[in-house]
């Protein structure tokens, strides 16, 4: 395999938070705002665009990497992260297989073959159907804050993710994901700022 199998996991982790952002409708206010409410408004989207920025802090080097790009999503099967800076390089899901490339070079990866991604596949379509119960089966979840500003947080469960992921953590504001941080079990993290693209 030409990548780690924390690479395509924690690349993973990023894009399934963006696809269940993407293109979401406005979230009505509930008399009582909670878990079931939010993930009701973020799974009911069908595609979009968006631009990230993101840095990596990695314990080895003194500085963070950063990056920056695009995002793309069309439901149900498609979504595509292309970084654009500092060097181009895409990173595709469509229909349970993953393409990477960078510059000449392609890599494909079936996730059937790979039990530990899988534990996302479930998440990505427990939480597109609304359904918290298949994502509560992956993860851990904790959320605070309120509808205006809110702060959930997943801790992976299945001890076969010990050594690949500590959590995840997310920030927003109503049905929009603003902040994604990722943080690996060896200490290494990196946080994904989100931005719409604007409407012409």
């Amino acid at each position: 395999m030409p990548f780690s199998l924390q690479f395509v996991i924690t690349r993973f982790c990023a894009l399934w938070m963006l696809m269940i952002m993407m293109a979401a409708p406005s979230m009505a206010q509930p008399s009582t705002w909670g878990i079931t409410s939010l993930m009701t408004a973020l799974a009911k989207n069908s595609g979009g665009v968006t631009t990230f920025t993101e840095k990596k802090f990695i314990a080895m080097l003194d500085a963070p990497l950063e990056s920056s790009g695009e995002l793309h999503y069309t439901a149900p099967n498609y979504l595509e992260k292309r970084t654009l800076k500092p060097k181009p390089e895409s990173f595709v899901l469509n229909d349970g297989i993953i393409t990477i490339q960078r510059g000449k070079k392609r890599h494909t990866l079936k996730l059937k073959r790979h039990p530990r991604i899988a534990i996302f596949i479930e998440s990505i379509r427990g939480t597109l159907a609304g359904d918290i119960s298949a994502l509560e089966r992956s993860y851990q979840l904790a959320l605070t804050g309120n509808a205006e500003h809110w702060k959930l947080t997943l801790s992976p469960i299945d001890k076969r993710m010990d050594d690949i992921l500590n959590q995840i953590v997310i920030l927003g504001k109503q049905e929009r994901i603003n902040t994604i941080e990722i943080h690996q079990a060896d200490g290494d993290y990196s946080i994904m700022k989100i931005e719409e693209v604007a409407t012409p």
